[in-house]
């Protein structure tokens, strides 16, 4: 939990210290790569899996354009903060790295994939409060969410596993030539996904 705590901290300065970056370029691996993306492995999946990944897609596309997520804090994200891309020596963050993915997006979004990693129980993908709530005390601390992202904080964490349920599916069904990724467990993501939905995190 320290550690979690450590990152939310780092997290919301990242976010406050790159408001005034001038450079754009969206997240290259936001909506608009999964609607894209998605339907090249739909002949992949089960009748189950074509389901939920359809009908999440939509419930995305649906939060997407409304004013609420208009609304939302946006700036330069680095979209990918899983544990492997950080650095600890002892209690003290050392650095971040793998900044592959890095674009402007949602804060709440790069929020969502740090919870989604550090904050759950990775052999079932169950939420893990504890690290959770430790992470959000520490980022709001610096960057307190307004009430729109309490509110739409829970569709993010799904957008979020869904982001990464469908790069798994493409780099593991569809590898590209001369890839030198070793492809993830896709079903890894698509069991935080389901525990996202039927167990929505909320923010106290």
């Amino acid at each position: 939990a320290s550690h979690c705590a450590t990152l939310g901290e780092v997290l919301a300065r990242m976010h406050l210290a790159g408001q005034d970056f001038a450079l754009q370029q969206p997240n290259l691996r936001g909506l608009p790569w999964w609607n894209a993306t998605a339907p090249l492995v739909y002949p992949h999946l089960n009748a189950q899996q074509l389901q939920l990944l359809q009908s999440e897609l939509a419930h995305q596309n649906q939060i997407a354009a409304t004013l609420q997520y208009a609304a939302l804090s946006r700036g330069p994200v680095h979209a990918d903060l899983f544990r492997d891309n950080v650095m600890f020596e002892g209690e003290t963050l050392t650095g971040c790295f793998d900044f592959y993915f890095a674009g402007v997006d949602t804060w709440l979004f790069d929020l969502g994939v740090c919870l989604n990693d550090w904050a759950i129980h990775h052999a079932d993908g169950r939420h893990d409060s504890e690290r959770a709530q430790a992470l959000l005390d520490a980022y709001q601390a610096v960057r307190p969410l307004t009430d729109v992202e309490r509110a739409l904080l829970p569709d993010m964490v799904r957008a979020a596993a869904l982001r990464f349920w469908i790069s798994r599916l493409w780099d593991f069904y569809l590898p590209r030539e001369a890839s030198v990724l070793q492809p993830h467990d896709p079903t890894h993501f698509e069991r935080v996904l389901q525990q996202r939905i039927q167990h929505p995190l909320r923010c106290d």
